[in-house]
């Protein structure tokens, strides 16, 4: 039953390819576990608002990186909190797999593929949502801590309070069972007290499936 359904909310940035793997595990994990996922938006931009030691090139993704976080918490803002997840797909399918580059024309797709009007690409250089966009940002990260990214989820843990991690960082997708085991073996991590970290050099990158 759905009203059983645990309730996992992850945070995103729809250019994070880690996040965007990530976020497609937790939609296997919805097929065989009784576990219901709530997007939320996080912004790598704000996340690194202060950075000198960046490197060029990186700055200048983080300057652009705006754009699709403002369209997706004006789209949240207003239409609800539901619209995000056929709008992260949307986003998340051209950018990642598609390669397309951040534009107006990728905004306007994208939110009509999710049943959007498309003009709510216009938020894209607008600063009228930031406050929001802020607010979101800071109530998936205060939880962790600012020395990670995304993904970040929260959980309710057995006792009823909430277990928020960053992770878990994966390439390819687990699919099935595999990634019922996986969601499994993160939550008796994360749950476990005083528990902090598990990783390991990737020698892999993102690999879409």
């Amino acid at each position: 039953m759905a009203e059983d359904r645990v309730i996992a909310d992850m945070w995103f940035d729809p250019r994070c390819p880690w996040a965007w793997i990530t976020s497609r595990w937790l939609l296997e994990v919805e097929q065989v576990r009784p576990v219901r996922v709530r997007f939320h938006v996080m912004s790598l931009s704000i996340l690194n608002e202060g950075r000198d030691d960046l490197p060029q090139q990186y700055k200048e993704g983080l300057a652009k990186g705006w754009e699709p976080v403002r369209v997706a918490i004006a789209a949240e803002q207003k239409f609800g909190n539901e619209v995000l997840r056929p709008l992260y797909t949307a986003l998340g399918t051209r950018i990642h797999h598609e390669k397309q580059e951040l534009s107006d024309e990728l905004y306007r797709s994208a939110l009509a593929d999710a049943g959007l009007p498309a003009d709510l690409a216009e938020f894209a250089g607008s600063t009228e949502y930031d406050e929001k966009l802020r607010e979101s940002h800071f109530a998936g990260m205060n939880p962790v801590g600012m020395d990670v990214g995304t993904p970040v989820i929260h959980v309710p843990g057995p006792d009823g309070k909430i277990i928020a991690f960053f992770g878990p960082v994966i390439t390819p997708t687990p699919r099935g069972e595999a990634a019922g085991r996986l969601w499994d073996g993160t939550l008796l991590v994360a749950g476990t007290p005083g528990f902090y970290e598990i990783k390991r050099t990737r020698d892999v990158g993102p690999i879409f499936d």
